[in-house]
């Protein structure tokens, strides 16, 4: 028999497969979260005991590389500079090691780079064409504007630009516009923003929200204020409780939003963190809604309790949630499953947020927060049950306290680094020495039981290997089992700057789906529409995931573009 149908066994094989694949498919939930099985909390790696340098600044370039950086002024690291090479700092003292590299996510390794001027509590954007835009910093970095441009290879450096700023940008924050420019807001006693490229010479705009949003000096409370592109072009700009609506073309306030609920503040030091919450297209042919998150926070006073009395107040346990582009916004509060402080915030390819690092008591500053938070937090926004949306994670065991950072990688691992509470590296400090690990952690998606639902992009398809907005292009992916009924997305995620509990110019677009193609037993192409403005998707490069059941593909990317 089998000499005269030699292909049934491997035929048989082949069903054999697809079935057991089908089965255990089928045993997943549709909304796996609701099992909670022991891996849904995700895994927890060690990538680096130490990379030599704390991770105070992240941000994760077009080519699979992570830029991370620190201060200048804290003393020598443990990565040492190449070629013996030595700087004098401005405090006349001789330093030979390196306070940024550049970490390689594929090969798991890393570089050290060159910094002249100090980068502490600065602030960063990518421009349309993926270099990094790095500004502001402390004492003869507190002007400096600084480019990081990837390469393949290992000649790419910092360059920096003194006084390419008009102000000091000390604790500012940075967002991506519509026109390729990054807005750099505020900062310690300036009460301003100003546009990178900016005019020469620079021109700064004063902005009375600034001032009038600031507590009494060391407790501002209004510090790397959070700001969010909203579709129509106009930005929303969060600091202390309060919050706008802001044209700045126009250098006005469109709307006034109401304040917050709650006695907590949100932004440094009390440090809570903020989302735009994923744009989606849906086929209408108008603008998306838009909807803001902010989390976590401290009490007034928390700062001063802290740094004065070694008093740690409790951190705010609560979430709200505006939509903005309601005519008459309104806040909606939700309780977290515990009191967050200098937490970060990361959109997740499946539209989740995920809340991670920081403590329950005390605000941001030099040992001025205490009870680290281990466990991560997924939330699910479109949950309709509130009490199912958060969803405690499995804890890692490093305390990530202040100075601690996190971004997504294209292969949906999440990079986490950093924590150093001291003014100097103090490695024998008790409770919280200075950490120089690098670790990752693997959301639920990455587990090996459901890679059979995950989606491996074979090519995207449109003209000249960009996306224009409005364009209709592919996506040709393969996949083991289809479960259609699970629902299938294409995502668009703008890779942040991230730095004390902000994630600068951070953006996901779910764009529009016109249709599915099986072209094979396993392989399928998804046609979608680009981006309708610059406006929902700013131009630069973004990680394109397709996510199917609620599990993600690797990510490739993609510039979108005019």
């Amino acid at each position: 028999m089998a000499s005269k149908n030699p292909s049934l066994p491997s035929y048989l094989l082949f069903m054999m497969t697809c079935w057991s694949l089908f089965a255990v498919c089928s045993s997943l939930d549709v909304n796996f979260l609701t099992l909670s099985p022991p891996w849904m909390g995700g895994q927890w790696f060690l990538l680096h005991s130490s990379i030599g340098v704390s991770a105070m600044h992240m941000q994760l370039l077009k080519n699979n590389k992570v830029v991370i950086f620190d201060r200048m002024d804290m003393g020598p690291s443990n990565l040492s500079l190449p070629r013996n090479y030595c700087i004098q700092r401005p405090n006349k003292t001789l330093d030979c090691t390196a306070h940024s590299l550049l970490y390689d996510v594929a090969s798991n390794t890393f570089r050290p780079l060159l910094f002249k001027t100090d980068t502490w509590c600065s602030s960063g954007s990518v421009d349309s064409d993926g270099t990094l835009i790095q500004t502001g910093g402390f004492n003869d970095g507190e002007r400096v504007f600084r480019k990081f441009t990837p390469c393949d290879d290992n000649a790419c450096e910092w360059e920096e630009f003194p006084g390419g700023l008009k102000d000091r940008r000390w604790y500012a924050s940075n967002q991506v516009l519509p026109d390729g420019r990054a807005l750099i807001l505020g900062g310690r006693q300036a009460y301003t923003y100003e546009f990178f490229p900016n005019d020469r010479p620079p021109t700064s705009y004063y902005m009375r929200f600034l001032r009038k949003t600031t507590d009494r000096y060391g407790d501002e409370n209004n510090l790397y204020p959070f700001q969010h592109l909203l579709p129509d072009g106009n930005l929303f700009i969060f600091a202390n409780r309060r919050s706008i609506l802001f044209d700045y073309k126009r250098n006005r306030i469109v709307k006034e939003l109401p304040l917050i609920p709650g006695a907590f503040k949100r932004n440094y030091p009390s440090t809570g963190s903020s989302v735009l919450l994923p744009l989606r297209l849906n086929g209408t042919h108008g603008l998306p809604e838009a909807e803001v998150m902010v989390c976590g926070g401290a009490p007034c006073g928390a700062f001063n309790m802290s740094d004065k009395n070694r008093v740690f107040v409790s951190a705010a346990n609560t979430c709200g949630r505006l939509r903005v582009t309601d005519p008459q916004p309104r806040w909606v509060m939700e309780e977290m499953p515990m009191p967050r402080v200098m937490s970060d915030m990361l959109l997740l390819p499946t539209g989740d947020v995920l809340l991670i690092n920081g403590a329950m008591n005390g605000t941001a500053g030099w040992e001025d927060a205490t009870n680290p938070v281990y466990s991560p937090v997924i939330y699910r926004p479109n949950e309709p049950d509130p009490e199912r949306r958060f969803v405690v994670l499995k804890p890692s065991r490093i305390p990530r306290m202040y100075h601690s950072t996190a971004v997504l990688l294209p292969d949906g691992r999440i990079l986490v680094g950093g924590s150093n509470p001291h003014t100097r590296y103090n490695f024998t400090a008790k409770p919280f020495p200075t950490d120089l690990s690098l670790e990752a952690y693997h959301p639920y998606y990455l587990y090996p039981l459901v890679s059979p639902l995950r989606p491996s992009i074979l090519s995207v398809e449109s003209l000249g290997s960009t996306v224009s907005y409005g364009q209709v292009f592919s996506v040709t992916f393969a996949l083991r089992v289809f479960r259609p009924e699970r629902g299938i997305d294409v995502s668009l995620i703008a890779p942040p700057f991230n730095t004390h509990s902000s994630s600068m110019s951070q953006r996901m677009v779910v764009v529009e789906v016109v249709g599915l193609e099986q072209l094979s037993f396993f392989t399928f192409k998804i046609t979608v529409i680009g981006p309708p403005t610059d406006t929902v998707a700013p131009p630069g490069y973004y990680m394109l995931f397709v996510v199917h059941a609620a599990i993600p593909s690797h990510a490739v990317w993609v510039k979108v573009q005019h």
